[in-house]
């Protein structure tokens, strides 16, 4: 197990639909649980892969904590329809990168799963924020169990959070 000083540790979860919506409640309340997650393991190094929901939380604590994280971006534009906000908040977090690395010159799903491969090749351990529904999660989560590389999956959490923001 990689401890402390060395470890990288790369996100992955659900698009806004899946943890509640697009408001800033929900936004505010993935980035706290992201930044709880990040205090406790302590990683040198983030990643994100620079999607709507948990990778822009996970983006989002990395800066809050001070803590270098690499962005993952599956292809320029992959961000073209998205509302103009959520694109002002991603060049924002793009500029806040340690490094940028752009996966492939094709967009398309193909290089979503790219994406995924790229960032679980370089950690050593994925936070997820995984429901145990089918798509792009569950592709980089099997991919992550193929290459033996550990996984926190958080949903149990953000469950019992997000109960609690909805009351």
């Amino acid at each position: 197990m990689v401890c402390g000083t060395s470890l990288i540790v790369a996100g992955t979860g659900h698009r806004p639909p899946k943890l509640g919506g697009y408001g800033d409640e929900v936004r505010t309340a993935l980035s706290n649980l992201a930044v709880a997650y990040l205090t406790k393991e302590q990683p040198k190094t983030a990643i994100s892969g620079m999607a709507l929901g948990w990778d822009e939380a996970v983006a989002t604590a990395a800066v809050e904590l001070g803590i270098p994280y690499i962005a993952a971006v599956p292809f320029e534009g992959h961000d073209s329809r998205w509302p103009p906000e959520s694109r002002r908040r991603l060049a924002w977090l793009l500029s806040k990168a340690s490094e940028i690395h752009v996966v492939s010159d094709i967009p398309g799903n193909r290089a979503m799963q790219q994406r995924n491969e790229w960032m679980v090749d370089r950690a050593h351990k994925m936070c997820a924020l995984w429901d145990g529904s089918w798509g792009g999660t569950f592709n980089c989560l099997q991919y992550a169990k193929k290459v033996s590389r550990p996984v926190d999956n958080l949903w149990p959490r953000w469950t019992n959070d997000l109960s609690t923001l909805l009351v």
